[in-house]
């Protein structure tokens, strides 16, 4: 029990007190969405040098937990290889949050990995998985 009220507080630290929020001057991409049903919204910016993100910015209003996962995958990402970035997934964003999400909050917790994950798409870093179909031949 100690130890969820701990990460509790690390998530409201970061609510509270989010690194990295604001916007670059000159990012390299954009990118902003929003989840409709509960209307927490965000937007990320993005530098690059080489093949790291050197910079990342996000701002966004929401609840504790987008904005905090927000926060928390910011601190992630920077000075991380782009291929790093690119293997973020939902359980990286789960095991920094350290609590149990209710299946009500997981939209909120993974709204900034999918704007991230959109972001380095827009940038031409990252494509969608490619769907395969099984071919046959008569």
């Amino acid at each position: 029990m100690l130890m969820s009220m701990d990460y509790r507080e690390y998530i409201l630290d970061h609510y509270r007190d989010p690194r990295n929020y604001g916007k670059l001057e000159h990012p390299d991409v954009h990118c902003e969405d929003s989840n409709p049903l509960c209307g927490d919204q965000l937007g990320i910016d993005l530098q690059f040098e080489g093949d790291r993100v050197a910079a990342v910015r996000f701002q966004g209003r929401g609840c504790a937990i987008s904005q905090a996962t927000a926060s928390m995958l910011s601190e992630m990402i920077e000075d991380k290889s782009i291929e790093e970035v690119i293997a973020l997934g939902k359980d990286d964003v789960l095991e920094a949050l350290g609590i149990p999400i209710s299946p009500a909050r997981t939209k909120c917790a993974f709204l900034s990995l999918r704007v991230l994950h959109r972001a380095l798409a827009i940038a031409g870093l990252e494509h969608p998985p490619k769907k395969t179909t099984k071919t046959s031949k008569l």
